[in-house]
């Protein structure tokens, strides 16, 4: 398992992240004996959030079933996505107020001391940069939160954010695919008067890179915005075929080269898989076994109906 040097003080994190959001159904020792299949392949990250249901506290009870279990873990979560009141749907809420009590749920949900990383989960339009930083200094001051990043989050609203806090952004948790790619797309069709010379990232991959942040890639087996798994998608037949080849190629499988797509990028890059499945865990580690060449890499963009100027 390769793994990536984050935060300041470099820890030595997997590229491979085992991600929670679907957990809910399992049993405290099923997720325990899952984490330990992720140990077991290298991959020791695992991400959550609150507005994954129960699954920190499921995640806290499998330490709690597996002791030690907690130690061998570099865990992350979020917050900031909360359930509105009136209205069928989520907002956002980034206050002090809502970060630093979030974080006490957090730790008691999960059972532990410290969380090893916590992101910003989404935008809030009603962020106030000064209470971030304020909540971010008292919670890495009582060494409650060692590292601190964002997800889906622009440079320009990370630029506002960076102006306030006396820690560094670490992170980034974006959407990356080999089926969604418009980060990609904008890059390579640059002064050209086509859609996919549209930027609507306004280059994240870049300033993460310029920053020395992770960029961590989520639904990294889906296309569009939670529209399924394109392995097997007869819509993504081109895809699909290219996967395959490149797959027996080097005696690995669709999915790993799907993931080894995303972590080719060179900057520092992680991909969250959120799988319940162990064979799928060890699928997914495998993922790191070799490195995409170029060739394979422009390949499986193509195939999957992008276009090159």
């Amino acid at each position: 398992m390769r793994c990536i040097s984050f935060g300041p003080s470099k820890t030595k994190v997997s590229e491979v992240v085992l991600g929670t959001m679907r957990i809910a159904q399992k049993t405290p020792q099923q997720v325990a004996e899952l984490i330990q299949t992720a140990l077991d392949c290298g991959i020791n990250a695992v991400d959550t959030a609150p507005i994954y249901g129960p699954s920190e506290g499921i995640i806290g009870d499998a330490f709690a079933v597996s002791p030690g279990l907690r130690d061998r873990v570099w865990l992350q979560t979020k917050l900031g996505i909360r359930p509105h009141p009136r209205v069928k749907s989520n907002y956002f809420d980034f206050s002090y107020e809502h970060i630093i009590e979030s974080v006490e749920n957090s730790l008691t949900a999960l059972r532990t001391d410290h969380i090893d990383s916590l992101l910003l989960h989404r935008p809030d339009a009603l962020m106030e940069p000064d209470e971030i930083a304020r909540a971010f200094q008292v919670l890495h001051d009582a060494g409650k939160v060692i590292d601190f990043g964002v997800s889906n989050q622009n440079p320009a609203m990370m630029r506002r954010l960076a102006k306030h806090l006396t820690v560094p952004i670490t992170a980034n948790q974006v959407q990356i695919s080999a089926a969604f790619t418009p980060m990609f797309d904008a890059f390579f069709n640059a002064n050209m008067q086509n859609d996919a010379a549209v930027m609507r990232d306004g280059g994240i991959l870049e300033y993460c890179g310029e920053h020395d942040m992770a960029i961590q890639a989520w639904s990294v087996l889906q296309h569009g915005y939670f529209g399924g798994v394109f392995l097997g998608d007869a819509n993504y037949a081109e895809l699909n075929a290219a996967l395959e080849r490149i797959a027996a190629e080097h005696d690995s499988t669709p999915t790993a080269v799907a993931i080894n797509w995303v972590l080719r990028y060179p900057a520092k890059m992680q991909a969250i898989v959120g799988t319940t499945r162990p064979e799928r865990v060890r699928a997914s580690a495998a993922a790191c076994d070799w490195q995409m060449s170029r060739e394979e890499w422009y390949e499986i963009y193509l195939c999957a109906g992008n276009m090159l100027p």
